[in-house]
């Protein structure tokens, strides 16, 4: 059976989940493994490219690009932080900003002395071949050539019923959980991308088995002592 869930609401013994057909399901605990949508840019190319040579990590993806041309999309703290790990994969390196440059005077300095140009005119396209970045179209038509191109995007949550029920997040928009899983709501658990910025299965996979492990010995026993 496939559905998708919708909605859900705290009942006096647990939780009541409905779905997009209109059935309900009740549960004494939640565990919320529904990561998150990156939100695209209005950049033509950027979506097939996505991935595969514009991608967001220099940890998942940097070693299979070292020493390639590679620009950064990303402005301010973000460009700057990203900047620090890419520097170490290559010496080819250029930031776009997409925008008005908003470094302080101290990450511009650092920045010049690395050698590391800033382009602040905006982009407009990557050209590619199946996904592989050849080059950057930016609003003046100007084309510089790249070969990777990473990116800092912003996300949403892919469940808003988290919020809905009062889930508490961080600044940044991930799901708040306590180092067992555990969300702000009692009874209410989290894991996977929509609670923790390190992307990756195998960080996935392990707080998933936190999560089932904590919440199987609170149900042994709360049925232990009911």
């Amino acid at each position: 059976m496939k559905d998708t869930a919708i909605g859900g609401k705290k009942v006096e013994d647990g939780f009541t989940i409905t779905t997009l057909s209109g059935k309900e399901f009740h549960a004494k605990k939640l565990i919320f493994a529904t990561g998150i949508k990156d939100t695209m840019p209005d950049i033509k190319g950027f979506a097939e490219c996505w991935g595969i040579s514009v991608v967001h990590c220099p940890y998942c993806h940097g070693y299979e690009f070292r020493g390639k041309n590679t620009a950064i999309l990303a402005n301010g703290a973000r460009g700057v932080h990203l900047a620090s790990m890419v520097n170490n994969l290559t010496d080819k390196l250029t930031l776009l900003t997409n925008t008005r440059a908003d470094f302080t005077e101290d990450q511009t300095i650092k920045l010049k002395h690395l050698n590391i140009p800033i382009i602040e005119t905006a982009v407009t396209e990557i050209e590619h071949k199946n996904g592989s970045v050849t080059s950057v179209i930016f609003s003046d038509g100007i084309s510089r050539s790249f070969d990777v191109l990473y990116a800092a995007l912003p996300f949403t949550q892919h469940s808003g019923i988290p919020a809905s029920l009062g889930c508490e997040r961080t600044d940044v928009g991930y799901i708040k959980v306590t180092p067992l899983q555990e969300t702000s709501l009692d009874g209410v658990y989290a894991c996977g991308d929509n609670s923790n910025m390190m992307r990756s299965v195998a960080l996935a996979v392990s707080s998933g088995n936190v999560a089932g492990a904590v919440i199987n010995g609170k149900l042994v026993e709360e049925n232990f002592w009911m």
